[in-house]
This record gives C-alpha cells, structure tokens and sequence, in this order.
C-alpha cells in the first residue's frame, strides 16, 4: 500500500476537475452553508429540522441514484422526574449512487445542530479576522456543503462509474445518534472506505484515534415527607444523588483514559418538603473497548453509594459511540489522505481526539474511515463557533481528490477494507 500511495500523481483528468471547482474560489459552497445556517436545526426543533431536510433533499435530487427519506424510530429520554419520554427525529436522508460499482464509499454527516430554537445565535456574520461566525457553519452545514460540493465535482471525472457511494445525512447526532446508530452500522458493512463531515482543527488537523463514549442517566428514588412534621420518615433523594455524584467522579484516576464527567443533577423540592426524586446525569470515555468494560463496571460499582434503606437506583443509558482506535487500516488510509493533500499543497496531520461522531459507528461496522474532512474551524458547540472561508474549497478539492484516486485504484479501496477485517 505505501508504494501505492507514493505513486500517487494528478493527471489531466483530475486537474481538469480541481480546476473547474475553483473557478468561482469557493464562493457557492460557501453561500449555500451560510443560508443553510439561518434554518434552526437543533437536536430537539423539528420544525427547523424538517426545514433543514427538505433544503437539502432539493439538493441530493441533483446527483444521480436515488434518493430516500428514512424515518427513525423515537429514541428514549429521561425527563427530569425520572420518567421516559419518546424524543422523536425527522427522517434521515440516504442518497445511493452506483451500488454496483467495484469501489464502494460510504459518506456521512448531520443536519442537527447542538443550538435550540430560542439560542440567540440565528446566523452567519463576518468576524474581523476574516472568518465566519454562526450556527453550525463549522459542525457541520460547512461539512455538509463540502461533502455535497466534492461529489458533484467527482461526477465530471471519466472514472467516476468505477466509483459507488451511498451519503447518509442524519438528524440526530449531537444527541448520540441512538435512532441513526442502525442506519449508520448498516451503510458501515457496505463500503470499503468512510468519509465523514466533521470540521478539522483550524489548521486543517484531523482527528486520528478517538475515544468511545456513553451517556448514562441514573432515576434516584427516595420518600417524599413534610420537612418539619415527618422528617424522620422522609428519604432524600437528592443527598443520595450527592453521594452517588461523589463516587461516580472518583471513577476518574482510576484507568489510563477513562474519564468521567457528572454533568448534571436535577431534582429538589420546596424546601419544606423532603425530595424524592433527583436524576444523575454524566459521561464516559474511554479508549478502547477493554476500558470500556471496566468503566462499566466502575459505574455499577458507585451505584452503592446511593444505596439506602427506602431508595431505589435505576441506571439509564449506556455506551453510544464504540472506541476508534488507530489501527493499521486506520494508518493506511491516513496516509492515502496526506498524500492527496500533498498533490494539492495541502500538510494533512492527525492527532488522537477525545470527540466522538459517526465515524466511531463506522469504524464498529468495519469500516476504515476519516472523520474530520470537514472544513477548518473551531469554538464548535458554543456561540464562538466559527470557520475559515477559504478550506471550502480546499477541503471540497481534497475529498474529490480522494475519490478520484480511489476510483482508479491509486487508493486501494477493497485493500483498506480487508486489512480492517484482518485486524
């Protein structure tokens, strides 16, 4: 594989291609997630999310393949009394193209952003350093217009019929992807490569290995009673949520890797009444699936100490992203992806991350992927987030690149996929 890649060259073909999308430097990928960005699509806001979906369903119906509308089944939540609520989610979007083909790509993304319908972030402004600044214009519609603009590109290349891909753009990854997770490991058995959406750092680094993840909700149940009159027959649930909470941060420390973070506690009462109902909230990384393992059992283990005579635990939730440890397949594809860059003046790195996304859904399925082909940018999921204007087009020349190169066996697609199954 690595004389492959070193064998790498751009031919006229795929000057040709590189060229014509930077006939307008960038300005249409650019403009497109901009607008986009002034849809509110946050996790919970389905109305802004159904909007969302439609802009960009208009916009798959151009490729060739076929286009669908893939509902999700309601994932659960618990509210802040301890009972399960459905969270429902608009459909994911899955565009097929050539599935027949010898080399299959699987490309994902997300629509949903982590801004709710009353953030006061709404849209896009220039920062005076040149940059852009607005909701989701990094995580990821900027990903998501770079991703859409690369394929299109693609199509123009005389090889693109050896080339199959399916895209799948899902409503619901800033929450864990739990109704997603199915179509993600689905997709993730048919391709020999993945290619995911999420923005780099600023200066174009991308995620290597990343952490697994789980989110976890633990109902803690005591004995409602008059805090004056029968004090003595109350049980607070909220004292056992603090103890509970304690044990639970001293997890940390006790693995290479693993951390722990208890987020929230909801629960109380009016301050006459002893509460009987409080709800724990925290979560998990960790590095690889045997960390895994023993977070889990660290975990049931702190549930002691919530324990007491009249209260009751009851542990919600789990592991949402396995862990995506870079593996020879992983550092193969890696270079691939470097030596792409390199064609195009591009210094491609890597680095581990603590972040978790669908790529970690696609590494689990089987699937060597890079996960960070977004654009440059960075402050996401606060109301910092920003990206650098020009890496649309550098990062929508690189992942057309790719595809041309995996397209005519320069980069050996069914050869990455195999040396996944023989990790």
């Amino acid at each position: 594989m690595s004389e492959r890649i070193q064998d790498l060259n751009l031919g006229a073909d795929d000057r040709a291609v590189l060229d014509a999308m930077a006939a307008d430097g960038g300005r249409g990928l650019v403009g497109r997630a901009v607008e986009w960005c002034a849809i509110n699509s946050g996790s919970r806001n389905l109305e802004g999310l159904e909007r969302q979906r439609a802009v960009l369903a208009q916009v798959l119906a151009q490729a060739p393949g076929e286009v669908e509308s893939l509902p999700l089944s309601p994932s659960v939540e618990i509210a802040a009394d301890g009972r399960e609520r459905p969270q429902a989610h608009t459909d994911a979007l899955r565009l097929t193209v050539r599935p027949d083909a010898p080399v299959q790509v699987v490309l994902t993304g997300h629509y949903d952003t982590v801004y709710p319908a009353e953030s006061p972030f709404q849209r896009v402004v220039d920062r005076a350093d040149g940059a852009l600044h607005g909701p989701g214009i990094a995580d990821m519609k900027g990903g998501i217009s770079v991703m859409l603009g690369a394929l299109a590109a693609f199509e123009r290349h005389p090889l693109a019929g050896r080339l199959g891909y399916r895209v799948l753009l899902s409503p619901d990854e800033e929450i864990g992807s739990l109704a997603s997770a199915p179509l993600l490991a689905e997709l993730g058995a048919q391709g020999h490569v993945g290619m995911t959406y999420e923005p780099a750092l600023a200066d174009g680094t991308l995620a290597g290995a990343r952490k697994g993840s789980g989110n976890f909700h633990v109902v803690v149940r005591g004995r409602a009673a008059h805090a004056g009159r029968d004090f003595h027959l109350g049980r607070n649930a909220v004292v056992a949520a603090a103890r509970l909470a304690e044990a639970l941060n001293a997890v940390n420390g006790g693995r290479e890797g693993v951390t722990l973070n208890v987020a929230r506690i909801d629960g109380g009462s009016p301050l006459n009444m002893v509460p009987d109902v409080a709800v724990v909230r925290f979560n998990v990384r960790f590095p690889d699936a045997e960390a895994g393992a023993w977070t889990r059992s660290a975990v049931e283990a702190a549930l002691e100490a919530g324990k007491g005579e009249g209260l009751s635990l009851d542990l919600h939730g789990g592991f949402t992203r396995p862990a995506k440890p870079f593996n020879a397949a992983q550092s193969r594809l890696f270079e691939a992806v470097r030596a792409a860059g390199r064609l195009l003046g591009q210094d491609i790195g890597w680095k581990p991350s603590g972040g978790v996304c669908e790529g970690n859904n696609l590494f689990a399925a089987g699937l060597p992927n890079v996960d960070t082909l977004g654009v440059r940018g960075g402050d996401i999921h606060s109301e910092n987030e920003y990206a650098w204007p020009e890496s649309f087009l550098e990062r929508a020349q690189l992942s057309a690149l790719i595809l041309m190169k995996l397209a005519a066996g320069e980069i050996d697609g069914p050869g990455l996929r195999a040396a996944m199954e023989n990790a």
